[in-house]
């Protein structure tokens, strides 16, 4: 789960030294094959706030100045790439190799930025030149429109491997992880041992035919993961660490959820459910998803997925809970895990008795 600020921050001399050598050798590499760059060694490294999985910066260099005149910053254009370092403990969530091949796969179906390189611990990417998303934005019907209909287009993307619903199988293995690493006060706290016939009892509740609608899956689409080409009002989906085959309407509650947080705000581990989105714009978001070039859907689809997208939410709240205890065992981002599952699993208890007998 990442969230990338697209403004720039302060340059901070402390930073360029979090670059690993190895990253660094290869960032030379690719500035010296580029014609216009300034000086291949005189980089800047600027952190991209908002990381929850990776730490993520902006390098950048100095291009050369047109006609060999001298320049400012503001007068000299510059090149960029994004570097991800990778966040300790990912190996307990998700496959790197397999992130790498889905990442890989996108930048083939032109979804994505291109890699540009790997080191043991990292990769460098293509920078987008476009704006990424702000927690605002998704409650901007003009946007949420687009994002829904990108959604839709993300889901039908022909990826390789086999097309079976991963959700239940993370489910299971994450709480086998999270009892193993949760300190038992905590864990009788989280109520984490009934969690096991909770997921059973859902698996099982999810089981009707709508429910079964599977797509191709982003699994984390907060407003950090989607990125607005400005000029074109283009969308780009980013950062495929989580993504998998899914029910659709998995994807969709797990971004309503997405709606309640903040991760740029003073305290990002705080979810506000008053913005979860209303009914109306549950209905909306829906509609432009399911609609074609050449016809609306009828009523019927629509409130079908919307029922299975309620159901979904439960799920949403069960996996980054459980990604939360993990995290905050193995991950030192400072970030509050903690507090962030325990809200993710109180709202799992308080809507499961409305959710389910609907």
């Amino acid at each position: 789960m990442v969230a990338i600020e697209n403004h720039s921050q302060v340059q901070r001399p402390a930073e360029s030294a979090r670059i690993p050598k190895e990253a660094r050798r290869l960032l030379h590499d690719l500035a010296a094959a580029w014609p216009n760059v300034a000086d291949c060694r005189a980089l800047e490294v600027v952190p991209l706030k908002g990381a929850m999985t990776n730490e993520v910066y902006q390098v950048r260099w100095l291009t050369a100045p047109a006609g060999g005149e001298a320049g400012t910053l503001k007068e000299r254009e510059v090149r960029k790439v994004l570097v991800r370092i990778y966040g300790d403990g990912v190996e307990l969530f998700f496959d790197r190799e397999d992130e790498l091949r889905t990442f890989e796969c996108m930048s083939r179906h032109g979804q994505g930025p291109r890699l540009l390189g790997r080191f043991p611990n990292g990769r460098v990417e293509e920078f987008i030149h476009a704006r990424t998303l702000s927690a605002p934005d998704l409650r901007n019907p003009e946007i949420s429109a687009l994002v829904a209909t990108k959604l839709r287009e993300f889901h039908n993307l022909d990826m390789p491997g086999p097309k079976h619903v991963l959700l239940w199988d993370r489910l299971k293995n994450w709480l086998k992880t999270a009892k193993n690493l949760c300190p038992t006060d905590q864990a009788d706290e989280l109520r984490l041992d009934c969690l096991e016939n909770e997921i059973a009892s859902l698996e099982k509740e999810f089981s009707g035919d709508y429910h079964h609608w599977i797509g191709f899956c982003h699994n984390d689409l907060q407003y950090g993961n989607i990125m607005m080409d400005e000029e074109t009002n283009m969308l780009t989906i980013i950062d495929y660490e989580y993504a998998s085959f899914n029910p659709v309407a998995y994807d969709i509650a797990n971004h309503f959820c997405e709606m309640a947080a903040d991760y740029h705000s003073e305290k990002p581990h705080i979810l506000d459910y008053s913005k979860y989105p209303d009914i109306d714009e549950q209905r909306r978001f829906v509609k432009t998803y399911l609609s074609t070039s050449r016809e609306e859907p009828e009523a019927e689809e629509v409130e079908n997925l919307l029922q299975s997208v309620e159901k979904y939410t439960l799920a949403s709240h069960l996996v980054w809970g459980l990604w939360g205890i993990i995290s905050d065992r193995v991950n030192d981002i400072d970030f509050d895990y903690q507090e962030y599952a325990r809200q993710r699993f109180e709202q799992y208890w308080q809507k499961k008795p409305a959710v389910l007998t609907s």
